[in-house]
């Protein structure tokens, strides 16, 4: 597996930021009361990923240990600045959907931990795509949560879409179900909490169950070469 496998491995499933890691949980749980919601902060998310990342790569020979995380935070909250503004802009409604959660961005660990523990000693590169697979993971996780949420809560999927995409998005919306009042439970924090845990809870069980067929194959070579000693 090369590098850049190795990373896609590890931001989209192994080293998910949002169902292994644990990180962003605020906005994560927070927002994604529909699938938009969730598509758009997570694409927000990935762009301040990919450019801090990248920025932070470049600069890494010339920033001192000491001072290294206060300019990490500065890169970021510079990115964070701009993508808000291009939001405020282009999107205003998903904006004012979202809230205090984009600027928020500033404090998601996932965000600064990339910087630290990759960006910062990997070529640009390297950091860039290490960005795209650890914010498409987390988008990924964003809307599989926000689909959950707004399917059992409103009985839709995609409502809302023209916050994003613009007018001509209306015709996406799917409508499952017609509802007199939404299922309070999925749209508040609570069925927030229950969503996440069904998914990291289904993602361990996908890892048990392809870990027990890669391990099953070496045990019975074993129990062969073993009873071929005994009879000799």
């Amino acid at each position: 597996m090369n590098q850049f496998q190795q990373l896609s491995w590890q931001g989209l499933w192994k080293n998910n930021p949002a169902i292994v890691q644990l990180l962003g949980l605020c906005p994560l749980l927070a927002v994604t009361m529909t699938v938009i919601n969730g598509l758009g902060l997570g694409l927000a998310t990935t762009l301040v990923l990919i450019g801090s990342n990248c920025t932070v790569s470049m600069v890494r020979n010339l920033v001192p240990n000491e001072i290294r995380i206060p300019i990490f935070v500065m890169v970021i909250a510079g990115f964070v600045t701009v993508v808000q503004l291009l939001m405020n802009a282009y999107t205003f409604r998903l904006y004012e959907a979202l809230g205090i959660f984009i600027p928020l961005i500033v404090t998601n660990c996932a965000i600064i931990g990339r910087a630290e523990a990759y960006a910062s000693k990997n070529p640009v590169g390297h950091a860039a795509f290490d960005g795209l697979m650890m914010g498409l993971g987390f988008t990924i996780v964003l809307v599989i949560l926000g689909g959950m949420r707004e399917l059992l809560g409103y009985g839709t999927l995609l409502s809302g879409a023209n916050l994003l995409f613009g007018e001509w998005a209306n015709a996406l919306k799917i409508t499952v179900y017609e509802t007199d009042s939404p299922f309070l439970i999925a749209i508040l924090p609570p069925g927030a909490f229950l969503g996440m845990g069904l998914l990291i809870a289904l993602k361990n069980a996908l890892d048990k169950r392809v870990e027990s067929w890669v391990v099953k194959p070496d045990t019975d070579k074993v129990v062969q070469r073993a009873r071929v000693t005994a009879e000799s």
